[in-house]
């Protein structure tokens, strides 16, 4: 198996508040971790801000043989003017395939950001 590490960047999202951007999907054939997001706010005012893991697995077997859905990584988080927030400081998060993270942004246009992952092939 190869372990390669990636960096995916967006400059100014979502493009609508309420609609949430994909930031990144985990590629068939893939199990992705989540090694750190970094959330800027780019407005002259504060802005709130969550991010979402998207996630469709199922058939996990035994007693946890449930589909898995959406959960919030953060929700309603408040971002100042000129500031940055890191999420999962020091944790990790595991996306199987098909799996994304999503962000969404009370101000359309306003977060900038970096995800840092391994894509485990």
């Amino acid at each position: 198996m190869a372990n390669t590490f990636k960096v995916v960047t967006f400059a100014a999202e979502p493009n609508s508040a309420g609609t949430p951007y994909t930031v990144y999907t985990t590629p068939s054939s893939t199990t992705t971790v989540v090694i750190g997001l970094v959330l800027a706010n780019i407005n002259t005012t504060a802005v709130t801000a969550e991010v979402e893991l998207v996630s469709d697995t199922g058939s996990r077997g035994g007693a946890n043989n449930v589909t898995n859905g959406t959960s919030f990584l953060v929700k309603d988080v408040n971002i100042p003017a000129g500031s940055s927030l890191e999420i999962l400081s020091g944790g990790k998060v595991i996306l199987e395939t098909t799996d994304a993270i999503r962000i969404d942004c009370s101000v359309a246009d306003k977060l900038s950001g970096t995800l840092s992952i391994m894509e485990i092939t």
